[in-house]
């Protein structure tokens, strides 16, 4: 039986306290049972945005440079079933002002079928990639994959066959608890293979890019230097890449197998057909 309307009001209402339940899986046994309920099986990689990205290695076979967006209209146009949401969850509890509110997720596969229709709408292809590019344009990021908490929320099944294409902004993102939930868990949500983000000469320690541009707090002021460091927790975004007003940020894949690395990682784990 789908979610019904007043649940998701519910969550909404509890959607500040994300941080809070982000933290108690450092806890040992309650991280157990949070990833079993909500993560188990998961794997989602951040999209860099097409406008950032700089292609190094040659793409065999191809004329054309090979954009992260593919994948995202790969899955689309394999899916046999197109559900858009209504609004964003993330944006609508947290009365986002910056991003549009109503361009909400998109699911694919025989699971979305199950969504409560005062939720959202079953769409064609051609209006799923319409959506999409939308939300790119918008300035919202991909993030795609397996995602077992969307299953939960929407009360939703087979979870292998519910596959997310949500579209984040930076201020409301769900995934801004990356900093503070167990690694075990954090390390589902990755960037795409191939995925490099450095900082070059050109940085002049103005600190533009550590103002609330980054999903998960991966890059810094560097105390001795003055300059910008990126961390590990990276997940490969891009957004630090479009604010910085020297260039001093740059972003490359250096694997030509990206894409395809990329599908068939997450077509093993969701079957959208």
């Amino acid at each position: 039986m789908a979610r019904p309307v007043w649940f998701v009001k519910l969550l909404k209402k509890t959607f500040p306290q994300r941080f809070i339940i982000a933290k108690l899986t450092n806890v040992r046994w309650i991280g157990k049972i949070i990833d079993r309920w909500l993560f188990e099986g998961d794997n989602i990689y951040y999209l860099p945005k097409d406008k950032v990205i700089e292609v190094k290695a040659p793409i065999e076979g191809q004329d054309e440079v090979v954009l992260p967006s593919e994948a995202v209209e790969h899955f689309i146009e394999k899916a046999n079933y197109h559900w858009i949401m209504n609004e964003c969850i993330c944006r609508s509890a947290s009365g986002c002002k910056d991003y549009p509110i109503d361009l909400g997720c998109l699911f694919l596969g025989e699971a979305a079928m199950g969504i409560n229709p005062k939720l959202g709408r079953r769409v064609t292809k051609e209006e799923a990639i319409a959506h999409v590019r939308r939300c790119r344009e918008a300035g919202l990021v991909h993030l795609i994959g397996r995602n077992k908490l969307d299953s939960v929320w929407l009360d939703v099944s087979p979870g292998d066959k519910l596959f997310t294409i949500c579209n984040c902004c930076p201020c409301c993102c769900l995934w801004r608890i990356l900093p503070d939930i167990a690694p075990h868990i954090g390390a589902k949500i990755t960037k795409m293979p191939g995925v490099a983000v450095k900082v070059n000469d050109n940085c002049v320690g103005c600190g533009d890019c550590t103002q609330d541009i980054c999903f998960v707090n991966a890059i810094r002021l560097d105390e001795a230097t003055g300059r910008a460091v990126i961390t590990d927790a990276c997940r490969g975004c891009g957004r630090c890449v479009e604010v910085c007003p020297e260039n001093a940020i740059e972003i490359s894949i250096d694997d030509d197998h990206f894409i395809s690395d990329t599908i068939k990682r997450l077509s093993s784990l969701v079957d959208v057909t």
